[in-house]
């Protein structure tokens, strides 16, 4: 794969450098900033080889790569802007412009910019970076539960001890790196967030006891840290604002440490110690007493939130069950979603006479099948319209399925075949997969679709 083509090709769309405002990427798209972007840049796109779909929203354009792609193609992109912004006249004498005018998909979702959705989209922000240690941990815990089922003695070795300590490592440090990005997140000083997250988790705490109450290290998990970092950052923004500037260096963080920590030990860890503890058993609680019917709904409806941006409220409440209960038992129903669209597609593959679109999900299915479900969302089911309702389906009895044996994850930010390693049944959440595959299949072949024309 050539990246720097790839990233010229981008460039040339979306250019000159001054156009360009910022320049991101997680861990399957690169994410621009753009002062105007051209009507039908969308589909240009999606004709650039390796580019697997387009998604745009009113504050950026989504350019959906994949996994490892992206960061080569980041990499390659800013080298280009960079050196266009250096040089504006040689710059300007390469772009290709395409024609002004409004995002054509801000338009369709333009109802979700709302102050709630960008919210939660700030929430999600701050979890983000800690995919891949999730990931990686959450692997190594799934690996080693299969390991010990089959040969319960292998516990007792020095390696399985050292490895369940690997896996465990995430969980030892998250309040400081949630701290840290919260504040980041929220206008303040990351490392102050950092310590406020390690100040409520620190094990001392366990040896006092304020008001005939003993304090618990960690009581309220993630919850209470957002909460203490989201304080933190609001003191310290007010004292910048009032103590001298030759004192501010000094002052600024050591009265923003006592105020907030005086606080969050008070009150906020017991407001959000409440507040888990709420969350936890809801969810837990209408998983186990709603079984199958719970998780029919929750995996038919996760594609709708996940189109309407409201899935990302879910993340905190990902970290908070792994950090309760050591597994997220939310994650493997709300997967479905994802195998739901691969049946879907592949009835939409064997059906359709169009041949961009038979390869345009030949394309897709790959990634979609290892848990990348955005080039099938916005490539094949969305645009089809029925499709998109038949992978809902499929999502639903896959959910059900997995809520039905509450199968549970150690893991978060993989989906699909490889989240099999991260659960704690292997085998009965395949068998939800293969549920979801054939049902989102079936709706889908039942439901069928208008097939496009031939450009």
């Amino acid at each position: 794969m050539n990246y720097e083509a790839i990233a010229r090709q981008i460039f040339q769309l979306t250019g000159p450098a001054t156009n360009i405002k910022t320049i991101t990427h997680c861990m399957t798209r690169l994410r621009l900033g753009l002062e105007k972007t051209p009507l039908d840049i969308e589909e240009h796109l999606k004709n650039i080889d390796g580019v697997l779909g387009v998604n745009q929203t009113e504050e950026e354009l989504q350019i959906i790569l994949g996994p490892g792609r992206v960061d080569n193609v980041t990499d390659e992109f800013s080298k280009l802007v960079h050196t266009a912004a250096a040089a504006p006249a040689a710059a300007e004498g390469k772009k290709t412009r395409i024609g002004d005018g409004k995002e054509l998909h801000a338009q369709i979702r333009a109802k979700n910019a709302t102050p709630i959705k960008l919210f939660f989209r700030r929430i999600a922000s701050i979890f983000v970076p800690l995919i891949p240690a999730f990931i990686a941990c959450g692997l190594i815990s799934g690996l080693l539960n299969v390991v010990a089922k089959a040969d319960p003695s292998t516990s007792t070795a020095a390696w399985f001890h050292l490895l369940a300590v690997a896996g465990n490592v995430i969980f030892w440090g998250m309040n400081l790196f949630i701290g840290f990005n919260a504040a980041k997140e929220f206008g303040g000083t990351p490392i102050l967030g950092g310590i406020l997250g390690g100040l409520i988790t620190h094990p001392g705490l366990a040896e006092i006891t304020l008001n005939n109450t003993q304090l618990v290290p960690g009581r309220g998990g993630v919850i209470s840290v957002l909460l203490i970092a989201a304080l933190g950052a609001l003191i310290e923004k007010r004292l910048q604002r009032i103590i001298p500037e030759m004192f501010c260096l000094f002052l600024t963080p050591l009265f923003t440490f006592l105020l907030a920590g005086t606080i969050a030990i008070l009150f906020l860890q017991p407001f959000g110690g409440f507040l888990s503890d709420l969350i936890g058993q809801t969810v837990t609680t209408a998983i186990n007493t709603g079984g199958a019917i719970t998780g029919f709904l929750l995996g038919g409806l996760w594609l709708p939130l996940v189109m309407l941006g409201l899935h990302q409220a879910f993340t905190p409440i990902h970290v908070d069950l792994l950090a309760r209960y050591g597994v997220t038992i939310l994650l493997p129903i709300l997967a479905m979603a994802g195998a739901g669209q691969v049946g879907a597609s592949f009835a939409v593959y064997l059906k359709t006479k169009n041949k961009h679109l038979k390869q345009t999900v030949a394309s897709a299915l790959p990634v979609g099948i290892m848990g990348i479900g955005e080039p099938l969302i916005y490539g094949v089911t969305f645009p089809l319209g029925r499709p998109f309702i038949g992978a809902c389906i499929g999502g639903a009895f896959g959910g059900a399925v997995q809520a039905s044996f509450g199968i549970g994850s150690a893991t978060l930010g993989i989906s699909g075949l490889p989240l099999a390693a991260g659960t704690d049944h292997i085998a009965l959440y395949l068998l939800g997969l293969i549920a979801a595959y054939a049902a989102g299949f079936a709706a889908t072949w039942l439901l069928g679709f208008d097939d496009p024309a031939e450009d």
